[in-house]
Order: C-alpha cells, then sequence, then structure tokens
C-alpha cells in the first residue's frame, strides 16, 4: 500500500502554524493521541483552533501531578520526570493503549501516533530557562511498524507564558515534518524552526529510528546539521557512535577536554590524552569515576573551501569512536566558548590538553577584536574557573630544541600576562611523553595516505590503520587494490 500522506499542492509554500495543524485533521487517516507534561497543552490546543480535530485526536491529557504520572507511566530509577526514559514511557504507553482500544480490522486505513513532551520551564528565580523532551511515535502506513523522531530541547526565554507558546509551535512543527518530510530528513529538521526566531530555543539533541529512518538517516550527519543550521553550538557522540545528550555526560563532572583536528587521530594525539590524563587526575578533587574525557573538533575544522564536508567529518568521528572515546563537534572558534559551555553543566575541575601552537594562539589578541574587554575579558572567562592548561612540547626537527611553557614565546604585549597564568599554575608541562613520536604530523600521514606512500600505518593508534583501509577512509586506496587482488 503507497503512503497515504501526499498530495495539497496549496501547502508546498511554508505554511502557518494553524495550515499544518489544520491539515493534519483534515487527513481522515491520521490517528492519535497528545500526552504533554510541564507547559501545558500548548501543542495539542494548536490542533483544537485550527478545527476538524474530531477525526484526528483519540485523546489528550496532561498528567501534571508527579503521583499521577507514576502510576500511569511508572516510576523513574533516578525519579527525574524530564528525561529522555520518561519521554519514551509516555509514547510507549500511549501508542499500547491505541491498539488496544482501535480495532485495527473496523479502521484498516488509520495511520497511528503518538505525540508526547516532558518539559521543565524557566522557575520563578529565572536562574533555570527550562529544558524538555519531545518526540512522535508514528506510521505512514497502516501495516508499517512505527517510526520514531525524539529530540532535547533547552530554552533561551525568560518568560514561562513565552516558553509554552514556543513549544506548541515547535510540536506542530514536529508532527507535520514527521508526516510531510519524513522522506527529507534535512529539510524536517529545518522546519522545525517554521514561525520560530533561533535564539528562543535550543534543539541539541535529536535521533530517529524505524522504518522510515534505519536505511537513510544516520544520527550522527543529522546533529552535524544542527550545527551547521544554527540550532545549537555542540553535539556529542559516546564510543558506540550514537548521539548523546551532553548534559548527560558532563553534568556535575571533572572534564578534560582535546582539542583537535584528528584528521586522523594519530600517536600523538593519544599521547597528549593519556599523558595529561594522568596528570589531572593527580588534581586535588578530581575523581576517576566523575571525571569525562572529551575530544572535541570545532567546526572551524570541519569547513574544506567554505563548506563542510560531512564524509571527512564521518572519518574522523568513526575513527575517535573506534578507539573508545567520546567525541564532540562545536561551534566554538575561541577556548574560552569551550569553557563557558562546560561551565552550563558542571563547577567542577576543567583541564584543557593541547599543543604548542595552541597556546600561542589563545595569546593573539586578533581572535578577541570583536569582545569589548578585548583579550582581558575571553581571559577573565576562561581562566577563572578552575581550569588548568596541560601543554604538549614541540621539537624543532632541525636543532632538536624542546618548546615547553619555559621557553614559549607570544607576542611582546602578552609575555606579562603569560607569565601571570603561567606562575600561578593555571600552565603546565606535560611529564613522560614519549620523544620518539614527536615527528609525527596529522597533515603529513594525510598526504602519504592520499599519495598512496607506505609507512604511515606506524604513526597512528594500533587497528586505526586497519579501519581507514576497510573504510576507504580520507581517499585511502589500500581497500580497492585488495578487492582488484582478490578477483
Amino acid at each position: 500500500m503507497p503512503d497515504m500522506i501526499k498530495g495539497d499542492k496549496e501547502f508546498e509554500n511554508i505554511p502557518s502554524i494553524r495550515s499544518k495543524a489544520l491539515r493534519i485533521n483534515l487527513n481522515e487517516n491520521i490517528y492519535g493521541t497528545f500526552a504533554e507534561i510541564g507547559a501545558g497543552q500548548e501543542t495539542v490546543r494548536n490542533f483544537f483552533r485550527a478545527g476538524g480535530a474530531s477525526g484526528t485526536i483519540a485523546k489528550t491529557m496532561s498528567a501534571y501531578d508527579k503521583d499521577f504520572s507514576d502510576a500511569i507511566y511508572g516510576v523513574e530509577e533516578d525519579a527525574r520526570y524530564v528525561t529522555e526514559s520518561r519521554l519514551k514511557k509516555m509514547l510507549n504507553h500511549e501508542m499500547n493503549l491505541i491498539e488496544e482500544r482501535i480495532v485495527r480490522e473496523k479502521h484498516p486505513e488509520k495511520l497511528f501516533f503518538a505525540y508526547a513532551n516532558t518539559v521543565a520551564t524557566i522557575d520563578f528565580a529565572k536562574k533555570y530557562k527550562g529544558h524538555g523532551w519531545l518526540g512522535i511515535r508514528y506510521q505512514t502506513k497502516p501495516e508499517e511498524d512505527y517510526s520514531e523522531i525524539i529530540l532535547h530541547i533547552r530554552f533561551h526565554e525568560n518568560d514561562a507564558v513565552a516558553q509554552q507558546i514556543t513549544l506548541g509551535i515547535l510540536g506542530v512543527n514536529l508532527i507535520y515534518g514527521a508526516y510531510y518530510k519524513y522522506d527529507q530528513p534535512r529539510k524536517l529538521l529545518r522546519y522545525l524552526y517554521d514561525h520560530i526566531d533561533k535564539d528562543k530555543i535550543e534543539i541539541d539533541t535529536i535521533n530517529f529510528s524505524g522504518p522510515k529512518f534505519d536505511d537513510n538517516v544516520d544520527n550522527r550527519l543529522m546533529s552535524l546539521q544542527l550545527i551547521k543550521n544554527g540550532m545549537t553550538d555542540a553535539v556529542m557522540f559516546g564510543p558506540d557512535g550514537n548521539n548523546i545528550l551532553p548534559a548527560r555526560i558532563l553534568y556535575k563532572k571533572n572534564i578534560l577536554a582535546l582539542r583537535g583536528s584528528f584528521r586522523p587521530v594519530t600517536k600523538v594525539n593519544i599521547d597528549m590524552y593519556e599523558r595529561s590524563y594522568e596528570m589531572f587526575l593527580e588534581e586535588n578533587k578530581v575523581e576517576k569515576d566523575r571525571t569525562e574525557v572529551i575530544f572535541e573538533i570545532t567546526l572551524s575544522n570541519l569547513r574544506a573551501e567554505g563548506e563542510i564536508d560531512e564524509e571527512d567529518f564521518m572519518d574522523r568521528a568513526r575513527l575517535l569512536c573506534s578507539l573508545g572515546h567520546t567525541v564532540m563537534i562545536s561551534n566554538f572558534q575561541e577556548y574560552y566558548k569551550l569553557v563557558e559551555y562546560f561551565s552550563r553543566y558542571t563547577k567542577m575541575r576543567l583541564g584543557l590538553a593541547m599543543g604548542v601552537n595552541n597556546l600561542v594562539d589563545i595569546f593573539d589578541e586578533k581572535y578577541y577584536r570583536h569582545l569589548s574587554g578585548g583579550i582581558l575579558e575571553a581571559f577573565g572567562k576562561l581562566f577563572f574557573k578552575d581550569l588548568k592548561v596541560y601543554l604538549y612540547p614541540m621539537r624543532d626537527p632541525e636543532t632538536g630544541e624542546y618548546t615547553t611553557s619555559e621557553n614559549l614565546k607570544v607576542h611582546p604585549r602578552m609575555k606579562e600576562l603569560y607569565k601571570f597564568f603561567k606562575y600561578n599554575g593555571k600552565v603546565v608541562d606535560i611529564k613522560n611523553f614519549n620523544e620518539n613520536i614527536l615527528n609525527i604530523f596529522s597533515r603529513e600521514v594525510l598526504q602519504k595516505i592520499e599519495d598512496n606512500e607506505d609507512g604511515w600505518e606506524d604513526m597512528l593508534p594500533k587497528g586505526v590503520s586497519e579501519i581507514i583501509k576497510e573504510k576507504q577512509l580520507f581517499s585511502c586506496q589500500y581497500a580497492n587494490e585488495a578487492e582488484t587482488l582478490k578477483e
């Protein structure tokens, strides 16, 4: 049976929220439940007000009282209510009720759905602006399994009523996109912000699953779209390669971050990580089980000739995840913005591991001309937190001399500022580094791969070269040659 939700050319231009809700309502086959907790019933309200809702809405509910909510959806192990786990329980429960109460034989053409959200809006003190989870489980053919779209949002508006209205618009956009743009997931993502200013709400995690998406949607690439479209500043992937909510990983944790291009990840990158991690764990109050290591790639490092090379991004993410690391893609060119981002989630210790060139760049005034307080404002944001820089040395290939924090040269105007942070223990040298690998540079490894030269395998961590060859990453031709030999 073909999909039953196409047509209506009048809707090809971006419609109003009322028009979107009305189109859903006028489709006699779309039928489901709305369950909303924490911000009123703002999504379903749009469908009621559009008209024709009687054929679409099976039920609408809002279990605001926690005891009632627990009685309906069960008790969460962590006793929290605004979680992905809670959202999925809501979707499961409501979808099961539809299937139990609606006889499929009587309604063979119906396309079932369950929409749910669980959110916390801004508090009375306006200290915490709030966040939430929302999602839809649905089908576009009566006989097919359910597909699912789930996203996490962070509110930026300073008024609870305004947040409720924005959430309601987003909910309509999600339901409409799920039915009419599922075959164009990138457009679906962009259309979530129809009639919403991007400074009102942030989408920092999204996941697509089910028969409509499993074969043609890579959730990591969709996360990259969140940054490209200005919907969020950072996304994260776990060692399994799947999207993870930054707050889940970073909340109340000590954080050690390593920024790089990792194109590809080399033995130097791993040595920097291992040595700085050892030193970080020796810091006061840093416990291993409350510490996260983040490999971060900035958006600027993903650009090629002004555009993001998405396959190149995928190559780097696969390799880092294969080594068991958590990867973060950010829109932060300056380090102080990265530190500010981490500070959203934790007040504990922060560490930055970097090479000499990166530290020299930090003391370059040109990066801070947009700040009214210039470099002093940036450094106030960077170092006022409980932060320390772990500096990996550089060796001159001609003289063999090492550059460390002791002889590092910054601009003469920055010399005293650098000394202040250096001698107050904010910059420390990484010890026990591997002297035998300091001649390895990612750009040279990449060139060898592209030129099909020998010897680059020994410059990479164990197992990485095999993945590059097998997956033909970074224009690697070895896998092609291996297949030719087999034939």
